[in-house]
């Protein structure tokens, strides 16, 4: 739902925002990796589709925490902003997978160090994107800047 009053947050309220974004971010990867970890070490997958499996499950449950903790007021998402919304996170798991494959199979990293790579580049797209998408700007080309 789009709401003009989300897009001119004061510096103090942008920062208490992108602390629970980052609170949340971090509960989620702590549940990722340590499901990363659990899928390839104990249940045999290869690294590839654990980071696959996880990132999806961690999208899911980052979804519902940004929507009722970090981006106040947007409880009522339309359809269209609940699917890009799952766009961005399926792009989001497209840069995983090839940081994934590029840190492992290319550069020789084990896989739970690349994780933090890949998850570092991730998150500051997840930002970006699920900012635009829950406030609204994505639709109405305001960046959500103050």
């Amino acid at each position: 739902m789009y709401k003009p009053e989300h897009f001119s947050l004061p510096g103090r309220a942008r920062s208490l925002e992108i602390l629970r974004f980052l609170l949340v971010g971090g509960a989620g990867f702590l549940f990722e990796y340590a499901l990363l970890f659990l899928l390839t070490e104990f249940a045999g997958l290869p690294y590839l589709w654990s980071s696959g499996i996880a990132f999806t499950i961690s999208a899911i449950l980052n979804y519902w925490l940004c929507v009722v903790y970090v981006f106040h007021g947007v409880q009522q998402q339309s359809g269209r902003q609940t699917i890009l919304f799952f766009l961005t996170s399926l792009i989001g798991l497209g840069i995983n997978q090839f940081c994934m494959w590029l840190l492992v199979d290319g550069a020789g990293l084990y896989y739970m160090i690349a994780k933090i790579f890949a998850s570092a580049v991730v998150t500051v797209w997840n930002y970006i994107m699920k900012h635009k998408v829950l406030l609204g700007s994505f639709f109405h080309g305001n960046t959500g800047e103050a």
